[in-house]
């Protein structure tokens, strides 16, 4: 169809056709050579149609652009050297005709002429100077035609500039620029011009994403790994590499042969190559002849003696090699001698290779395997392993990694409550492995928050099977206020409700109300879960009831008792009883000897009991600190409406008995700022008071309504054997009927 029908829609409506006629052009099966002989053919069976085709003797002259070759062949050019630059490859028109033109007849013609003139011919190396003087005497007067209009150029330069002058009395241009004062740029000017040569910011590279920042560190420690397991097989790092043999600048290398000949036999199987196979069949053969592998080892042994007897081989130089060794090895028996018993070089350098952490972990599958892997480490190992365990098994490089990673916070959560449990408590390494565990609990929310509420769930239904059997129940251990510390670290406290939070809030709430106070280490445990209190409601600023009445407990077993304190105690402290002065201290010496410090959680644990000095000392710091706690609690709780009834009893015990016992003057002094503080917060709320009388309200006269609209006469209230006043007789009363719109 594009062969046939298209052509003839194209070529509908023309009288004129363009047709290519030349041989071959749309016929594929022809090559361009064949085309060009055959189109050659053609040619020069036309030209010979035109002239007598019975002249079999006609010679044909050749041509190149118009000349014949025969005449291009003597080489007869002339080169103009002398030609100046703007002249260059220009040609006269008499040298171009005799050149180009058809030099022969243009020769023939002069030499007529000059003959019949002068009478004689001249040869042609005559006529071929004189186009050469000719040639040169018109460069010269080109030349010095360019030179006069040069001059005459800038003569009339010099007479316009005279006339200029004359004809106008202004100055130029440019003198007058020189004479105006530039303008001093401005500040903005200058700003501009300085941020134009300010240094432009250079683009940085993509910052890299979590999943390939692991994949480059696992592929660091894997580095480190391998270099490890190298020193500690006493491997050296060049062994792999072959180190160039020495050879002689005169050798040829006539003897070079390949170590092994890895051609195969080719053979088909169905019609298709069995190459792998042959290769497996190798391997297998390698594998079960090892005595032929040194079979084969012996006789290179053997070749490379004799390759070392030949007149090519270096044996000349090994054998100086060997003689300087032999030379130096006694002396290095003589340095050795004395230390046979250490051991050497790499024997040192693997064995501090085996004593070296490694650099590759897998992730522990059981609380047992993590804690064979810390136990017997330093804190800085300790803290290096888990760091490894963590970038080794990253969720972004395997599958199964993430499920690994949240059974990890599980087991370092029951890591740390044992070593809470330690006597005595690791709080080093339990601080440094809360930063990991919050890097986890970031990644694993979910699977954290289960594993945390688990933990205090588990404590509580501890606490309450105690409380059922015996009656009460003690304060937990250290393992479970760390747990409620680690857990105010890891989750947000100022929530309204929070699923982690709120359960340790209730938490916290039972260890102060249902667990009673007997003795100095359940005071210390106490005070530590009011500072844990305290933490969670810093910024949410929540009342705690609790916290209150277990501070009040706690300065009122600080005081002698005595008739009454302006104070009820509720559970779990008693006024009167065997723990009812648990921290009066009635030594004079130890109150002296005290110094205010921090509280240690040591005696939280109680491991080991205090000497008599030691626990007055506890005694009064436990006082400190809940004079301290309390301070907070002023601060925070200021604003509130019921703050001074709150804080009654407290002001009752601080005003009438710790502030006049003989306490040290650091407590004195702290008991004092606390009242100052109580005093200074302002009464927001007035107390109700009833009225001393009630009001006499006044009598009102309402009018009598009717709904009917029937004109009625309305009757006066007053009775009907009512009369009026003799002197009023003209009086009359009025009564208007009230209707309602």
């Amino acid at each position: 169809r594009t062969q046939t029908l298209l052509k003839e829609y194209k070529e509908r409506d023309k009288s004129n056709v363009f047709r290519d006629k030349r041989f071959g052009e749309y016929n594929s099966s022809m090559s361009p050579e064949e085309k060009m002989m055959k189109r050659f053919a053609l040619e020069q069976q036309r030209h010979h149609e035109k002239k007598s085709i019975y002249n079999l003797n006609e010679d044909e002259e050749l041509t190149h652009y118009g000349q014949s070759l025969a005449d291009i062949e003597k080489h007869n050019d002339i080169v103009d050297s002398d030609s100046d630059a703007e002249d260059r490859g220009a040609l006269s028109a008499e040298l171009t005709a005799a050149h180009f033109g058809g030099g022969g007849g243009l020769l023939h013609k002069k030499t007529q002429q000059e003959g019949e003139e002068q009478g004689q011919a001249k040869s042609r190396k005559e006529l071929i100077e004189e186009l050469i003087a000719k040639s040169k005497q018109e460069k010269r007067e080109r030349q010095a035609q360019r030179e006069d209009a040069l001059e005459l150029t800038e003569k009339l330069d010099q007479d316009w500039k005279e006339i200029q002058t004359l004809l106008s009395h202004k100055t130029p241009k440019a003198e007058n620029r020189d004479k105006k004062e530039k303008p001093k740029p401005d500040a903005y000017d200058m700003m501009v011009r300085e941020l134009g040569f300010e240094m432009k910011a250079q683009p940085s590279n993509r910052m890299k994403t979590e999943a390939e920042l692991a994949k480059e560190e696992q592929e660091r420690l894997k580095k480190l790994e391998a270099e490890r397991l190298r020193r500690m097989l006493g491997k050296d790092e060049d062994e792999n590499v072959k180190k160039p043999k020495h050879t002689s600048a005169d050798d040829l290398n006539d003897g070079f042969m390949l170590d092994k000949d890895d051609r195969r036999l080719l053979s088909y199987k169905d019609g298709k190559m069995n190459v792998e196979e042959d290769g497996q069949e190798e391997q297998s053969k390698e594998a079960s002849d090892p005595e032929s592998n040194e079979e084969e080892g012996d006789s290179s042994g053997r070749e490379d003696t004799e390759e070392s007897d030949s007149p090519e081989s270096h044996s000349d130089l090994e054998s100086n090699i060997e003689s300087e060794e032999e030379n130096e090895k006694p002396a290095e028996e003589q340095q050795q001698a004395p230390g046979r018993g250490l051991t050497s070089g790499k024997e040192r350098a693997g064995k501090a290779a085996r004593d070296e952490l490694p650099y590759m972990f897998a992730a522990p599958e059981s609380y047992e395997e993590l804690r064979s892997l810390l136990l017997g480490r330093s804190m800085e190992e300790q803290l290096l392993v888990v760091e490894r365990i963590q970038k080794c098994n990253h969720p972004s490089l395997a599958e199964g990694n993430k499920a690994k990673l949240e059974k990890l916070f599980g087991f370092l959560l029951e890591y740390v409550g044992d070593l809470a449990t330690d006597d005595p408590p690791d709080l080093r390494v339990i601080d440094k492995l809360v930063v990991h565990l919050y890097n986890l609990c970031q990644m694993f929310p979910g699977s954290a928050s289960d594993a945390v509420r688990f933990v205090l769930r588990d404590a509580m239904h501890e606490m309450e099977e105690v409380i059922e059997t015996k009656g009460r129940a003690t304060l937990p251990g250290l393992d479970v206020l760390v747990y409620l510390k680690i857990t105010r670290l890891l989750f947000p406290t100022s929530d309204f409700w929070h699923p982690v939070v709120t359960p340790a809030l209730v938490c916290l709430s039972q260890l102060l109300t249902k667990c009673p106070i007997l003795s100095l280490q359940d005071v210390v445990k106490g005070l530590f879960v009011c500072c844990l209190f305290l933490e969670y409601v810093a910024l949410s600023q929540r009342f705690i009831p609790e916290l209150i009445n277990f501070l009040l407990g706690i300065l009122y077993i600080a005081t002698p008792n005595k008739a009454s304190q302006g104070s009820t105690l509720v559970h779990p402290f008693r006024a009167l009883g065997k723990n009812s002065e648990l921290l009066v201290v009635s030594d004079r010496e130890d109150v002296a000897t005290w110094q205010q410090s921090s509280l240690s959680l040591r005696w939280a644990s109680g491991l080991r009991a205090p000497t008599s000095t030691e626990a007055n000392h506890i005694r009064l710091s436990c006082l400190a600190v809940g004079l301290a706690l309390l301070k907070r609690c002023v601060l925070m709780y200021g604003s509130l409406p019921s703050f001074h009834a709150i804080m009654g009893p407290l002001r009752a015990l601080l005003t009438d008995h710790l502030a006049d016992c003989s306490h040290p003057q650091e407590l004195q002094e702290l008991c004092q700022s606390t009242l100052t503080e109580m005093e200074s917060q302002k009464q927001l709320c007035r107390p109700l008071t009833c009225e001393k009388s009630k009001p006499v309200p006044l009598k009102l006269f309402t009018p009598r309504l009717v709904m009917n609209s029937q004109p009625q006469v309305i009757h006066p209230p007053w009775p009907s054997n009512y009369r009026c006043e003799p002197q009023h007789p003209a009086k009359k009363v009025i009564f208007v009927k009230v209707v309602m719109l």
